[in-house]
């Protein structure tokens, strides 16, 4: 069972008009061209009646409405001729260029040129009168207009598709970007918070557990002071991210970047959490005094050795972990090491997070990082922390 697709509603208007106008030209006797006696007038309403069907197909079947349509307009030049069945045509090669395929709508004008050219200097040639050029001038009305109105209005919806979709590309890449961009800092504020807050919660999970499992009162009230200082400090630090993360208005300067002259500082505290364990923290620093690295660079470096003694804490044997800090050839060189093993007492249960951010870290500036245990050269097995950041100083960045 064949169906056919159902007409647009511009197509029903469309050829219902023309239909109705047309007959009433004929009912007034209005033709396009002289009366054929061997034709009755009533034949004339023939290609009109098609003519007004071809259009309810002309955006649903453009090609074959205009073919159709074509024989349709000759043959309404053998009877008595009428003007809507023309104009009717006009809009069929119109609709046939504008709702049919990329090739037709590219063809269809061209052919139409080529005809009213033929059509043009065959009449001069029939005729041998100037008024066979308006001939030519009709036959380009009637085809060639509609074909190239068609075309015009064809290219301009595409370049209009085109703009609305390369509108959408760019806002679907601008969406991607917000979204990697939101990724990048969600996963920046995690590093600084690990980094922040590890150190003291080491701290407190290792003197808690010793505090639970030595029953003397002294170490117990030692312990529970240590607990409290890094309870204290990490919640401070915890409220200054949080602080700086709610306020939006720049009326609070931002807190200082850790840097590296706060390295003392950090192996004072590191000396104090882990006495009780057996551990010595030396500092070997070999970098030029008075340098200044981009802020960036001593901020990872700080954190590279904030987390080392982090992990020294909870995991290392009783030994010298040793810090060493040395800058040449344009590259910043941070060597942590400490002795590897099960050490005696408690241990503080660890995800690994702070390895995973320290490489995020070094990535992040072209870096190069290792982390592992090796073998020292006596023999003995320790964990080693190495990390190559590039970085210059602040005056060979401005020379």
């Amino acid at each position: 069972m064949i169906r056919f697709p159902l007409p647009h509603r511009d197509g029903i208007l469309l050829g219902l008009t023309g239909l109705l106008g047309g007959v009433l030209l004929w009912g007034l006797g209005l033709h396009t061209t002289d009366f054929r006696e061997l034709l009755p007038s009533w034949v004339t309403l023939v290609p009109l009646t098609v003519m007004a069907f071809l259009e309810l197909l002309r955006r649903s079947c453009p090609r074959t409405a205009l073919i159709v349509g074509t024989v349709a307009v000759i043959a309404d030049q053998f009877t008595h001729g009428n003007l809507a069945t023309v104009i009717m045509f006009t809009d069929v090669m119109y609709a046939a260029v504008v709702y049919g395929t990329p090739a037709s709508a590219r063809r269809i004008p061209v052919t139409t040129g080529l005809i009213t050219v033929a059509i043009t200097i065959a009449a001069l040639a029939w005729l041998r009168r100037p008024e066979a050029l308006l001939i030519g001038v009709v036959t380009g009305l009637v085809s060639f207009a509609p074909a190239l109105t068609g075309a015009t209005l064809r290219n301009h919806r595409e370049a209009a598709e085109a703009a609305r979709l390369r509108a959408e590309q760019t806002a679907l890449l601008a969406e991607i970007d917000r979204n990697q961009a939101i990724a990048a800092e969600r996963s920046r504020m995690a590093r600084e918070l690990h980094d922040m807050v590890a150190n003291h919660l080491s701290a407190i999970a290792i003197h808690s557990t010793a505090a639970l499992s030595i029953g003397e009162p002294k170490a117990s009230t030692d312990a529970l002071t240590v607990i409290r200082e890094n309870s204290v400090q990490g919640l401070s630090e915890m409220r200054r991210l949080i602080g700086l993360l709610r306020d939006s208005s720049g009326d609070q300067e931002p807190a200082v970047a850790p840097a590296l002259d706060g390295l003392e500082a950090l192996l004072a505290k590191a000396r104090t959490f882990g006495s009780d364990s057996g551990l010595v923290f030396v500092l070997d620093d070999g970098r030029e005094s008075g340098g200044r690295l981009p802020a960036p660079v001593e901020m990872a470096a700080y954190r590279i050795v904030q987390e080392s003694l982090t992990n020294a804490l909870k995991h290392a044997s009783p030994g010298t972990v040793t810090v060493a800090l040395t800058h040449t050839d344009r590259l910043l060189k941070v060597l942590v090491t400490s002795p590897y093993g099960e050490r005696p007492g408690p241990r503080a249960p660890g995800s690994g997070a702070g390895l995973v951010g320290m490489q995020e870290r070094v990535t992040l500036l072209d870096g190069e990082m290792e982390a592992g245990p090796v073998t020292a050269g006596d023999g003995t097995k320790i964990w080693q922390v190495r990390a190559e950041l590039p970085a210059e100083d602040d005056t060979e960045l401005s020379a």
